[in-house]
């Protein structure tokens, strides 16, 4: 994806985006994603600890980190973005968007796959917490502040503490929950 994408994309999901050079300057989920991407390529080079390093400054910059280690898919958003951490084994699909304070984290201290892996087109509240090596399925919606400790199956809303899966949406003949931005039959508050 080419920055002019990626600001696009940005543009898409935030209203309050009035126009892509403000986006471009002042986006600090666009600015971690940007550096992720480097940082990533420099992880799986082996250049482990200028990944690691890279990303901590990175963190201070913009009030997110994301393991350089992480896995993130095509148009990945993070609207407002402080708070957000995204642990190593962590893996994003395409279209997903995060509300700021989510945490994709661990459960365990074993080495492997130990951090949640998110399908496509997934949209995560504010302040939701996914922990350990579960998976979120495609088109799946999780609300604010919800904690997430097991798998959720796609096209789902999970919300409360311990999450639960609350409700499936027939939506064209299909059902599904939220989209990016599809999101009309859900209610917003929700996310925030």
């Amino acid at each position: 994806m080419s920055i002019r994408d990626d600001v696009r994309n940005a543009r898409s999901h935030d209203p309050a985006a009035r126009n892509g050079f403000e986006t471009f300057l002042v986006s600090s989920g666009l600015h971690a994603i940007w550096w992720h991407r480097w940082h990533h390529r420099l992880w799986k080079a082996g250049f482990k600890l200028w990944a690691r390093l890279g990303s901590q400054w990175m963190r201070f910059l913009t009030g997110i980190e994301i393991h350089p280690g992480a896995h993130i898919g095509k148009r990945f958003f993070i609207d407002h973005g402080m708070g957000v951490v995204i642990g190593e084994t962590a893996i994003i699909g395409d279209d997903v968007m995060l509300y700021h304070g989510v945490t994709l984290g661990g459960r365990s201290l074993e080495a492997g796959k130990r951090h949640p892996t998110l399908g496509n087109h997934v949209v995560v509240g504010a302040g939701a917490k996914i922990l350990g090596a579960i998976h979120i399925g495609d088109h799946s919606a999780i609300g604010a502040n919800a904690v997430v400790v097991s798998d959720v199956p796609a096209n789902s809303i999970a919300v409360g503490i311990p999450a639960k899966v609350s409700a499936k949406k027939e939506v064209g003949g299909t059902k599904r929950a939220a989209t990016v931005p599809d999101i009309d039959w859900v209610d917003p508050a929700i996310f925030i």
